[in-house]
């Protein structure tokens, strides 16, 4: 199955209503599946879009995992100049979050009245009904991390002042209003992250997010809510108490939960979880129930780690220091639009020839000295 722009509607969908979005690699998509059935399950009205910022294994059948999504476009369809060029500077998650804002701005063309972008690492447990009142009254919608102060020491460290670092809101939820000031939201967004998305925190950057401290100043008719049940994560169960009732309902402090954010499970979520939910026995059931959920919804024979702009042509993997090495690099990048290209006067032959290290996976000398300068025409 091909994965092209503006896929036929599967479900029935049509461009109009309420959208829903997420974007992730074929590595991901197991966790997409559960998110697109658990919100299904809530909104069956909603049409529900995945972008893919990876091309498909060969022998790999992903035909049955996309069919799930109203609509799939691929990355490199979106209106990114110099495609292969803009992503090779980005890691896996920087190139994930990069090309939201610009599949944000591609549903509002097609003229959906209301749109939600989701993590693919959410599960959807209750309506977001007052999401879509919410952009009523609003054009945009935020979530902070935290919605209450935390009080001991190490909470605060882990919370408060990682949040300031990170970012105040969380952008593994937005949800945008098809309006002018929405408009001018996603193509401010977009101009921001196609300059820079980067995990660069001594330059103010992390990726998508903290560009959105700014929105609440720059644009007008924002919402931020604030309901305990939406964005329950890792960063904020210090201050969520979840429980299970009776009758099956899950609650966050006394609020239907609405979506779970599973982000980093088997990492640092789980080294947080253990430290913040140990009289919080529920927060573990979730998490067993979203672990058995993403395997069974695994691809069949997907390589594990697979990410097919994680390599060069010839297979040789792309560290973080030669994504950054070339993306600091004016005149590198002018010389070779496709950095991914293997052959005579590729990037690849200019590294091995001049920055050997970085392909032994060594940081090589300082990209801005005048020395290292590519000479335009040898290549």
């Amino acid at each position: 199955m091909n994965v092209v722009s503006e896929m036929r509607a599967v479900h029935g969908a049509q461009v109009s209503g309420t959208a829903c979005y997420t974007s992730c690699t074929y590595s991901y998509l197991s966790r997409a599946r559960v998110l697109v059935q658990t919100l299904r399950a809530a909104h069956p009205d909603w049409s529900i879009w995945v972008v893919i910022v990876d091309l498909p294994p060969p022998a790999v059948d992903v035909g049955p995992a996309l069919a799930e999504f109203d609509g799939v476009v691929a990355a490199q369809d979106l209106s990114i100049p110099n495609f292969r060029g803009w992503l090779f500077k980005h890691n896996i998650v920087e190139a994930c979050t990069a090309v939201k804002a610009c599949m944000l701005r591609h549903l509002l063309a097609l003229g959906f009245d209301k749109i939600v972008y989701l993590d693919p690492d959410i599960g959807v447990f209750h309506s977001l009904a007052m999401i879509e009142r919410r952009l009523d009254r609003g054009s945009i919608v935020l979530t902070p991390h935290q919605i209450e102060p935390n009080e001991a020491r190490t909470a605060m460290a882990d919370n408060e002042l990682t949040s300031m670092k990170y970012g105040i809101f969380n952008l593994g939820f937005i949800a945008v209003r098809n309006d002018r000031t929405g408009n001018a939201f996603a193509e401010w967004w977009d101009r921001m992250l196609q300059t820079a998305c980067y995990e660069d925190i001594e330059a103010g950057i992390f990726t998508d997010q903290k560009y959105c401290d700014l929105v609440p100043a720059l644009f007008d008719r924002v919402q931020i809510e604030r309901d305990p049940g939406c964005n329950v994560a890792s960063w904020n169960i210090s201050r969520r108490f979840v429980e299970i009732t009776m009758s099956g309902d899950i609650t966050v402090n006394g609020s239907l939960l609405k979506f779970y954010h599973f982000t980093k499970i088997g990492g640092v979520g789980d080294v947080m979880m253990e430290r913040y939910a140990k009289d919080n026995p529920a927060v573990f059931d979730i998490w067993f129930w979203y672990r058995r959920a993403i395997g069974s919804s695994a691809i069949v024979d997907l390589p594990k780690g697979y990410w097919h702009y994680g390599h060069f042509n010839n297979e040789v993997q792309i560290s973080d220091e030669i994504r950054q090495f070339y993306r600091n690099r004016d005149d590198l990048m002018a010389a070779f639009t496709d950095p991914f290209d293997c052959g005579t006067g590729s990037f690849f032959e200019w590294l091995r020839e001049n920055e050997p290290g970085l392909l032994r996976g060594k940081i090589g000398r300082d990209p801005s000295s005048p020395s290292q300068k590519v000479n335009l025409d040898a290549v």
